[in-house]
């Protein structure tokens, strides 16, 4: 059971870095102040979890 969520978050981690910047992120500037949102970054990243989930509990 470890090893599979190990894999996971391997998973999730690898495509949250190879994602990076989407179109549907936003990142405000001002001044020396920098606020980024990742939300299509976490919207694709909830996705990949509800099917890697959804995988694993239809085999278990």
């Amino acid at each position: 059971m470890f090893i599979i969520l190990g894999a996971a978050l391997l998973l999730i981690g690898l495509a949250g870095s190879l994602l990076g910047r989407l179109p549907g992120d936003f990142r405000f500037t001002k001044g020396n102040v920098t606020v980024y949102f990742p939300v299509m970054t976490s919207v694709i990243i909830s996705i990949l979890c509800t099917l890697i989930f959804f995988i694993w509990n239809k085999f278990k």
